[in-house]
């Protein structure tokens, strides 16, 4: 499971490219396709949550842009409009799950920079982690179906 709830990221080439040409197909997702592929192989599932602000930033607005990568890789990816998540109790920052027994969380700088990963096994937060992330998951659109403005 990932959860992704910030409206921008570092700033990417890939991004900045993108806001000057509109073209989306310059990044490479052949790494990611083949790690996902041979995870889901192994049986791993692979679930994506955007959590996002509306009207979108431009940030989000490429990597919805560019999300084919995510889908063809086999994730599931779904959106969820910030205004249908205001009333979940949600990590205080990005995360990854794996294994629903072990969460590293993404702390960014307030620069918007990556800042460092923090782990945590431990049983409560984990528990904690995969509720927040099913409530929301529940009310999230399906990539295929949520729509830019």
């Amino acid at each position: 499971m990932h959860l992704e709830m910030r409206d921008g990221y570092d700033e990417e080439p890939h991004f900045l490219q993108w806001q000057q040409t509109g073209d989306a197909t310059g990044y490479d997702w052949s790494r990611w396709i083949g790690l996902v592929g041979a995870a889901r192989e192994r049986g791993v599932t692979f679930r994506r949550l955007r959590i996002v602000s509306e009207p979108v930033s431009d940030y989000i607005r490429w990597e919805h842009a560019i999300s084919y990568g995510n889908v063809d890789a086999g994730e599931d990816l779904r959106w969820l409009p910030r205004s249908r998540a205001y009333d979940l109790t949600l990590p205080g920052a990005d995360l990854w799950l794996f294994d629903r027994r072990r969460a590293r969380f993404g702390i960014q700088r307030g620069d918007g920079s990556r800042g460092t990963y923090e782990f945590s096994s431990d049983p409560r937060v984990v528990r904690q982690v995969i509720a927040s992330f099913e409530m929301a998951w529940e009310r999230a659109i399906p990539h295929e179906e949520y729509k830019l403005d």
